[in-house]
């Protein structure tokens, strides 16, 4: 059996990042980690959909549900996490479809798909800043700190576990997009994207596609959010609900590269560290200035890279590797051959 250069890559980077945490133990630097493959899971959530024109600004929303679901079922009913996330999913999935189902079936697409999700998000934003006898409302909400036992409360201060799960996480979302990227569902997608019509009459049944994909986006998603909560152990509808939410999902997805699967990691990266920076240089005073900065990085980005900073550089790989096409020799005259 060939092995490729590319399987022994993902070979070295795998024992490289398993065993990144046994090395270096630096809390702050793992606790930086833990939130980038953290939220590239959920950035590749959003471009499951993205990729396929299904703009979607509503996956905050998403996130929001699988958070705060998971948090209120233990701290009011005690259900451990592990049955909460699972419950928490059941209602993202469900909302997606909800949502989506309509959507479809009337052909609400583009512009007014993105609009219909925009308030999705909106609307989740609101009922958790609503209910805050229950949520805490815009102060934030803490799952309540175990007295016994932790792994069935899925809560460990030891940032070497939470970066293994966070891990093992990321790389499910890396082969979830590998499995879509080879069936025919993304075929079957592309063909909708370029023409409804025409993908309905080669025999693709066009809502069914684009459930199946919402309904994987979102549910990915939700589980990020519920990962996000059990690591931070507080949540706020800023930091994981609403539109701004949203806005950094398709912000990262299109800067890291939308068509490619590290793409959203690569977005990740700048978003976490552009963040960090801003709170350690500036504190206080950048509130929001991330937002506003994702902004106009995603305009310039949109504009003059479009394929995204990984997406860009693989193409500029291929094409220094592709030979020079062979000089063409003049074209013989009408009637003779060359």
């Amino acid at each position: 059996m060939k092995v490729e250069a590319r399987h022994i890559a993902w070979a070295a980077a795998a024992v490289v990042l398993v065993g990144l945490p046994f090395v270096h133990r630096d809390p702050y630097h793992l606790h930086i980690f833990i939130l980038i493959l953290i939220w590239s899971f959920a950035y590749t959530s959003w471009s499951m959909m993205g990729r396929f024109g299904l703009t979607s600004l509503g996956h905050g929303g998403f996130m929001g549900v699988g958070a705060y679901v998971t948090a209120l079922l233990w701290n009011h009913l005690g259900v451990s996490p592990w049955l909460g996330i699972p419950v928490a999913l059941a209602c993202a999935g469900a909302l997606a479809l909800v949502v989506a189902y309509p959507c479809f079936r009337f052909r609400i697409t583009g512009h007014y798909f993105a609009l219909v999700t925009l308030a999705l998000s909106g609307i989740v934003l609101q009922i958790i800043t609503a209910t805050r006898d229950w949520t805490g409302g815009s102060l934030g909400y803490t799952p309540e700190v175990t007295k016994g036992n932790k792994l069935l409360a899925m809560q460990s201060s030891d940032k070497v576990v939470w970066y293994l799960a966070a891990l093992a996480v990321w790389a499910v979302g890396l082969v979830i997009w590998g499995l879509v990227d080879r069936s025919m569902t993304r075929s079957a997608l592309e063909a909708i994207s370029e023409d409804e019509d025409a993908a309905a009459a080669a025999g693709v049944n066009v809502t069914a596609q684009k459930l199946k994909i919402t309904a994987i986006s979102a549910l990915m998603t939700a589980l990020a959010g519920a990962l996000y909560c059990q690591y931070q152990m507080f949540i706020s509808p800023d930091t994981v609900s609403g539109i701004a939410v949203s806005l950094q999902m398709v912000f990262a997805a299109v800067v890291g590269g939308l068509y490619v699967a590290l793409g959203p990691t690569v977005g990740a990266i700048i978003t976490i560290l552009l963040a960090e920076f801003l709170r350690i240089g500036f504190g206080t005073k950048a509130v929001g200035w991330d937002n506003l900065i994702y902004g106009v990085l995603l305009v310039l980005f949109i504009i003059f890279l479009p394929k995204g900073i990984l997406g860009s550089i693989l193409d500029a790989i291929r094409n220094w590797r592709r030979p020079a096409a062979a000089p063409q020799s003049r074209a013989a005259p009408l009637g003779r051959a060359p």
